[in-house]
């Protein structure tokens, strides 16, 4: 059977573990040449080699997307071994505590470098690169945080709407051209860091069932999304499924923001 992105390229951004792994496992199953990033070079490599061994067409880039010149580095990687970029996932992203109060300027700052100008600069690279195609598709991770308020996340919750509002703009400006422009706002979703010292409130890492356990008292599906289910949901939007969806923002979160 012939996969979804048969003969696309993809470029992922934080895909060394969760979501962005999960990602790149899926897209690469449906048939497309995948690049990654991630700061993590040890992750990286290992994910590179897992997909190799699959068969797949991939290459990792080690990046930070705080930098103007990391970023333009990994586009130009990509084309030099695969010669267009067809999709583009911002995956990439921080999760940072703190209300107005707590939150510091060095806090502020990061997250919004990481979560919202670093998007910005991959579509800035990009979008002529989709263009050249006669189109393609972006993918930007928001949060179901991004449409309601998230408690105790100021800077992330803020970062989150900055992205919805991004990708509904440049949905906007760039649907005359064929490229597709949409975000997937997850919500919970079991990825490393919410077994670390600190989630939920514990002062000590917590159990896989503790988490689950923790999950289930607020989210109406009663358990955290798997990263493979976010994944599911980006392959819709990147893929010619979604061909009339744009500006769009898709909430995979359990049924939180129905509440």
């Amino acid at each position: 059977m012939p996969g979804k992105l048969d003969g696309k390229v993809a470029l992922i951004t934080g895909a060394t573990s969760g979501i962005g792994k999960a990602t790149a496992l899926l897209f690469a199953a449906e048939g497309a040449a995948v690049v990654f990033s991630g700061r993590r070079v040890a992750l990286g490599k290992a994910v590179e080699a897992e997909l190799r061994q699959r068969g797949a067409q991939v290459l990792f880039v080690e990046t930070d997307h705080t930098q103007s010149a990391d970023c333009a580095r990994l586009v130009a990687s990509a084309l030099g071994a695969f010669g267009k970029i067809d999709i583009l996932f911002n995956n990439a992203g921080i999760v940072t505590k703190g209300t107005a109060e707590t939150t510091t300027e060095a806090d502020w700052a990061q997250t919004l470098a990481v979560n919202v100008t670093a998007v910005w600069r991959m579509c800035k690279l990009v979008i002529p690169e989709l263009r050249k195609n006669g189109g393609g598709a972006i993918v930007n991770n928001a949060s179901d945080w991004a449409v309601v308020g998230g408690k105790g996340a100021l800077p992330y919750a803020a970062s989150k709407g900055a992205v919805a509002q991004m990708t509904k703009s440049m949905a906007l400006d760039h649907a005359h051209e064929n490229i597709r422009v949409n975000a997937v706002c997850p919500g919970d979703t079991l990825v490393d860091r919410w077994l670390e010292k600190g989630y939920f409130e514990h002062s000590d890492p917590v159990t896989l069932e503790e988490a689950m356990t923790e999950s289930a008292a607020y989210l109406p599906l009663g358990r955290f999304g798997l990263p493979e289910e976010i994944a599911r949901a980006a392959l819709f939007l990147a893929s010619d499924d979604s061909s009339f969806v744009t500006g769009h923002l898709l909430l995979v979160d359990g049924g939180n923001t129905a509440q």
